[in-house]
């Protein structure tokens, strides 16, 4: 009975965690899936790896219907003795994305009791976390391995904590499984996020050990961090292997080429631009939205309904409801920040700030400073190009921090720490003294809503005006042909995003007047401290819930069937099937799309770790027409569209085919020259040869054989087969794109060298006569990270047997003295 009421508090926050979960995506009880964008696409990058898996009851490692052919390393691949995977699967019980929400709630109530919150606020606090606006649009959208990731976060900073408190066996343990999790969630940039949180706290616990003079204790923690961290990586180590060998030939890695697509001096090595890395910054200002959600016109397509301005101006140039309603939705974008894209506001919730102000004031544990660092260090760097001297520090100094793009998304720290300062803010004020209440109450909400009246004089000082509203205004007056109409119409939504900026100004204050309110009454003893807790957490988590459903509800979700055949096929694609032989498809309208990737093996594809010399191919070459580069990829089909909008598909007949052997090498030096040589390259009967980087002594001239032939007799992603028949000794190249870690050629099945020409392709030199000729792609990586992960993963488990039987014998001696 004592186990059971020591664990009942924590076992009634789980279930509640579950019923919340499947409460705010109540559609999943339905059977039916959310429809997430980006896992549509994923879908679509993975239908031949899905199909090959299913068939074949094994992993091909390999895909060709993306970008040309990739591994599939980031595109889901199962690895043998993934064990953490097989854990993860356990937590994750629920039907998507109610596992996600469960994970965010699970992780950070462990953080909370780590900090020694107790049940009943570290319920709220987790709801509270779990339910941040970017945290849920993020699930609307199908950013699944982001979310995988932050919903870890917060249980390897309690690991870490622990540690530190010299809890070492259950901080070691925890620090080393939540490690494991968050790394096998692949997200990188969100775990690399988090290691400068985990420094920032590093640092606040060794300036505190140095200053006890406890250097044996530093000495104890740096063990079982090394520990728990090599473990940790090493159950992981396959995926990190793979990814760490894939990232150099990504357009993650470093470019070779000196010079850009429109000639000019290339001054970066990296394929990654700084415009690029920085595209998505947080503007300044718009930071003021953490704790009042639409003070820049909230998302991208906000809901303004038939009492906004602009629905009021259409309606007076004759429209009907209908008309109007349809009008207002597509063209007023009511955002006007500095981001491209914006789905929803990134908004912590403004009981959430007031209780984080509210600790400031009333906590006096000092770790409270290392999360307050930690949130003001995101949301320095998440300006990005807003504030260049933090942001081109870290770019040119920080080792890795150029490898990652939208660096908004950097505020997930902050967003992680300001709701831990709060729920420590509300358990301390119950805490305190009488008198030390009602000062912290007091110094915090003059602070907080001192800040919502100076924004309300603030108003004057901003324009109300979007990046896009000028190209708007020009497209009305030309359509209505009138230049008043466009000025009128932009005059609305400037009006309309005003009202948004007083509405939420409005809104905000009256939460923290609330909460400011039931707090005072709790000082009265005119509430309990549990009813106060209660209808303050339930403050705190309204908020968040009714602003999450304007972005994420129940109208996004579809029948499982839609989720798991996101695309049908077009009359284009119909008829490009009823051809069986191999070949690619380019879809010119939609380069960066997986669509087409779900029914052909396609030069499309979507991802942010796209091979990079595909890349720079269409950067330099197909984006210039150059037809002999897709004919060398055995581009046999391109969809276009025609003038009312209709795609149709155009066979061409001079794709180069699966294999064919050339006449002549053309020698270069440098990756420049390769590039520039195939500016006027005949690929049917030439082939670019970079001598310099690979040391194969082949001839400059072939004897080609007009009757010579080379045949693709069996196809898998993995494993290619072809018969060639020559006269005379030969250079085939392969329209395959060159990988050189893991791919194995062999001849009448002998191995045999093959190097790369035309900057992409496979080729090799093949003997006269009649051979049969294979590729399969058998990745060392994946075999030696395998077999480190089985080795970790049986440390982890004995360490974890061992480190329970420790806790609990420890647990019956102390429980014994006490007696």
């Amino acid at each position: 009975m004592k186990i059971i009421s020591k664990y009942y508090p924590h076992l009634l926050a789980i279930l509640g965690f579950v019923l919340v979960s499947l409460i705010y995506f109540y559609p999943v009880m339905q059977g039916k899936q959310i429809y997430q964008s980006d896992i549509a696409q994923y879908t679509g990058m993975a239908k031949e790896q899905n199909d090959f898996r299913a068939k074949e009851k094994e992993e091909p490692f390999w895909t060709n219907s993306a970008f040309g052919g990739m591994p599939t390393y980031q595109l889901g691949a199962k690895y043998p003795n993934d064990f953490v995977g097989d854990l993860d699967d356990v937590l994750r019980f629920l039907p998507r994305p109610a596992d996600y929400l469960f994970l965010y709630f699970l992780g950070f109530y462990g953080l909370l009791l780590a900090l020694r919150i107790d049940p009943l606020k570290a319920f709220f606090g987790a709801l509270a976390f779990g339910f941040s606006t970017y945290l849920i649009i993020i699930l609307g959208v199908g950013h699944n391995a982001k979310a995988h990731a932050i919903a870890y976060m917060p249980l390897v900073v309690a690991g870490v904590i622990l540690v530190f408190r010299r809890k070492y066996v259950l901080g070691g343990l925890l620090t080393m499984i939540a490690g494991a999790l968050e790394i096998n969630a692949n997200h990188f940039q969100m775990t690399y996020y988090l290691l400068f949180l985990l420094l920032i706290i590093g640092i606040y616990f060794l300036y505190k050990y140095i200053k006890q003079k406890d250097y044996k204790g530093i000495l104890y923690a740096v063990g079982v961090f090394a520990v728990a961290g090599i473990l940790a990586v090493g159950a992981n180590a396959t995926s990190l292997m793979a990814t760490s060998e894939y990232t150099d030939f990504s357009m993650r890695g470093k470019s070779e080429l000196t010079y850009n697509p429109d000639g000019s001096k290339n001054t970066t090595t990296s394929s990654m631009s700084y415009d690029y890395i920085t595209e998505y910054s947080y503007g300044i200002a718009e930071s003021l939205n953490l704790f009042a959600p639409r003070l820049f016109g909230g998302s991208n397509s906000e809901h303004l309904g038939n009492k906004s301005k602009v629905y009021e101006f259409i309606s007076a140039q004759g429209a009907n409801p209908e008309e109007a309603q349809g009008f207002t939705e597509a063209y007023a974008k009511t955002y006007w920040g500095d981001q491209p894209i914006v789905a929803a506001p990134a908004y912590i919730g403004a009981v959430v700030f007031f209780l984080c102000i509210l600790a400031l004031f009333n906590d006096k544990r000092k770790i409270k400073y290392a999360f307050l660092g930690g949130a003001i260090f995101s949301l320095l760097l998440s300006w990005g190009k807003n504030f260049p001297l933090m942001t081109d520090f870290f770019i040119n100094y920080v080792p890795m921090y150029d490898k990652f793009r939208a660096v908004s998304s950097i505020q997930v720290v902050l967003e992680l720490c300001i709701p831990v300062l709060a729920i420590m803010g509300l358990q301390s004020f119950f805490k305190s003294e009488k008198e030390e209440q009602w000062k912290s109450l007091k110094l915090a909400g003059g602070v907080s809503l001192g800040i919502i009246v100076l924004l309300f004089f603030a108003k004057g000082m901003f324009d109300f005006t979007g990046p896009y509203d000028a190209q708007m205004q020009q497209m009305f007056s030309q359509a209505q042909g009138s230049h008043s109409f466009g000025l009128e119409f932009i005059e609305a939504l400037r009006k309309d995003r005003k009202n948004m900026y007083n509405a939420d100004l409005l809104r905000s204050g009256f939460l923290i007047l609330v909460t400011a309110g039931l707090l005072w009454l709790h000082i009265k003893n005119k509430l309990s401290h549990t009813f106060a807790v209660v209808l303050v957490g339930l403050f705190m988590i309204g908020d968040l819930f009714f602003i999450d459903k304007n972005y994420v509800d129940s109208t996004g979700f579809v029948s499982a069937r839609e989720v798991n055949e996101p695309f049908q096929p077009t009359v284009s694609d119909q008829q490009i099937l009823r051809d069986t032989t191999q070949y690619r498809v380019y879809e010119i309208e939609g380069r960066l799309q997986a669509r087409t990737s779900y029914f052909h093996k396609s030069l499309s594809g979507y991802s942010a770790v796209r091979p990079r010399r595909i890349e720079q191919l269409f950067d330099y070459q197909i984006a210039k027409n150059n037809l002999n580069v897709l004919n060398m990829l055995n581009t046999k089909y391109v969809i276009q569209v025609d003038e009312k909008g209709q795609e149709y598909p155009i066979i061409n007949p001079d794709a180069n085919g699966n294999a064919w052997f050339v006449s002549e090498v053309k020698f270069v030096n440098t990756p420049d020259e390769e590039m520039k040589a195939l500016d006027k390259l005949d690929t049917k009967n030439q082939a670019v040869f970079n001598q310099k980087e690979f040391k194969n002594a082949i001839s400059k001239t072939y004897q080609k054989d007009s009757t010579a032939t080379i045949v693709l007799n069996s196809y898998k992603p993995n494993h290619l087969k072809y018969t060639s028949n020559n006269s005379q000794k030969g250079l085939a190249v392969f329209s395959e794109i060159y990988y050189p870690k893991g791919w194995k050629a062999t001849i009448d099945g002998k191995p045999a060298d093959h190097f790369r020409v035309d900057y992409t392709l496979r080729a090799m030199e093949i003997p006269a006569g009649k051979h049969t000729i294979e590729f399969k792609f058998e990745p060392q990586v994946v075999k030696t990270g395998s077999t480190i992960a089985l080795i970790s993963s049986i440390v982890m488990i004995l360490l974890l047997i061992g480190g329970i039987y420790w806790e609990n014998r420890r647990n019956k001696k102390e429980n014994s003295l006490e007696k």
